[in-house]
């Protein structure tokens, strides 16, 4: 046996080990009921303009934690989580629009097509043997044909996108709020913590340290008698339903969802860019990230509507908010590559 099944074996043993998971998973759920309490409290003592920021970054947070588990737990880089986004989002539309079918539901009809699809991705990417760059690129070529198909298919009403009904009352049940309600920052962020509560039982389980065991050394993983596709897949599942719910409430908080809405290269960017940032293969990394990329887009943004009169030139400039993540992207790879919070974890524990 290899050194790296050794230590493979090693390693699995020790995540079997009650006193050592039942430590660390404790830990995450104390952290994780902190963050509930911030979450609850925050929206109670912000100004009105708190709201648009919290769900902006809410919904970078969550389709970030889902890209982690396929692309950093997993091992399976992603440049194609649109995909899954996309589906989310307009499973949420149709059945909404055209039958009138409550959100919740169709939150998880989307969570459970938007796995199936990836799962079918993935499986056909692994049979052939796609992996790093190519694999990258297969999942960007199928989140442009999901783009494509939405653009040309009348029932899902081509480029014109949905708009849904809006209601003469609010209602939990249709996920519709006077806006301006803490609601809207409650539910995206109830469903940030159910993400993460996910990624922690995974990350601690056998199937999670499988699955870390096969990213790490394939081919050390498969001696130690794991099904690497198995596994592999189960992270893909995971990861593209979480993301798929981000999609349904993007669609219910702007009720209107269209094709570069859902499916544009710029929702990959924005999955992956808050994991980057924040530290690829942890479990708060993603976290960390969007709490720097939601309030930094919001930023930009403001800047680009009404910039002072120094910086009078932007107004209007597209590609902006790119530029800039590509600058925090080169300052990370340069200084920090395992990003803030992995960095920072690591300095804590020398």
């Amino acid at each position: 046996m290899t050194p790296t099944a050794e230590r493979l074996k090693s390693d699995i043993r020790a995540a079997d080990d009650p006193r050592l998971r039942d430590n660390s998973t404790r830990n995450a759920f104390v952290v994780l009921g902190a963050l509930a309490v911030v979450l609850a409290v925050l929206p109670l003592v912000a100004n009105d303009r708190f709201e648009t920021i919290a769900v902006q970054t809410l919904i970078f947070a969550i389709i970030a934690v889902g890209w982690n588990l396929m692309s950093g737990y997993g091992g399976l880089f992603s440049f194609g989580h649109a995909a899954f986004f996309g589906i989310g989002a307009y499973t949420d539309a149709y059945l909404v629009v055209e039958h009138g079918i409550s959100p919740w539901i169709a939150m998880v009809v989307g969570a459970a097509i938007a796995a199936l699809a990836g799962v079918g991705i993935a499986s056909l990417c692994l049979r052939y043997e796609l992996a790093g760059p190519y694999f990258a690129l297969a999942t960007f070529a199928f989140a442009q044909l999901f783009l494509l198909l939405v653009q040309n298919l009348d029932f899902l009403r081509r480029t014109e996108g949905f708009n849904l009904p809006i209601l003469p009352e609010e209602s939990f049940w249709m996920l519709q709020f006077e806006r301006g309600s803490d609601i809207y920052v409650w539910i995206p962020a109830g469903l940030l913590l159910v993400g993460l509560a996910i990624t922690i039982l995974y990350v601690r389980s056998r199937a999670g340290q499988f699955v870390q065991a096969a990213r790490d050394d394939e081919v050390a993983a498969a001696s130690l008698g794991i099904n690497v596709m198995r596994v592999r897949l189960g992270a893909v599942a995971l990861s593209c339903g979480i993301t798929s719910v981000a999609g349904t409430f993007y669609t219910q908080y702007h009720f209107f969802v269209g094709p570069h809405q859902a499916f544009g290269a710029a929702v990959s960017i924005e999955a992956i860019i808050p994991a980057v940032i924040g530290g690829i293969g942890t479990i708060w990394g993603p976290l960390v990230g969007a709490l720097i990329v939601g309030p930094l887009a919001e930023l930009i943004e403001s800047v680009l509507r009404d910039p002072p009169g120094s910086l009078s030139f932007l107004q209007g400039v597209a590609g902006l908010d790119v530029a800039v993540y590509a600058a925090l992207l080169i300052v990370i790879v340069l200084f920090m590559r395992k990003g803030i919070y992995g960095t920072l974890k690591d300095r804590w524990r020398k």
